[in-house]
C-alpha cells in the first residue's frame, strides 16, 4: 500500500509565542521528528512539520485536527502532498 508524505506550515497563534515550546507541543501530539523552522517577517517563525502517513481516507484530516488541538497552533496550510511507496 502507498503512503502520504504530507508538508503542513503551521503558524504560531501569536508572535510571542515560544517556537522550542511550540515544537515541544508538537512532537508530543503527533510523534513527528521532522520539524524545520521557517523565518517568515519580523522576527515571526512559522514550522514546516513533515510527516508520512498511510494512504487511506481520513488519515490526512486526523494529523490536521491533532496540530489544530494545540493550543499556540493558529493556522495551519497544507504545503506539499506526495504519494510514495516508502
Amino acid at each position: 500500500m502507498a503512503n502520504v508524505m504530507i508538508t503542513i506550515r503551521v503558524m504560531p497563534a501569536d508572535s510571542n509565542i515560544d517556537v522550542e515550546k511550540l515544537i515541544d507541543q508538537i512532537k508530543e501530539k503527533t510523534g513527528e521528528e521532522k520539524i524545520e523552522k521557517e523565518p517568515i517577517a519580523f522576527g515571526l517563525v512559522a514550522l514546516k512539520v513533515t510527516t508520512l502517513l498511510e494512504d487511506k481516507e481520513g488519515e490526512i484530516e486526523k494529523f490536521e485536527n491533532a496540530l489544530k488541538s494545540i493550543e499556540d497552533v493558529g493556522e495551519i496550510e497544507t504545503v506539499n502532498i506526495s504519494r510514495t511507496y516508502i
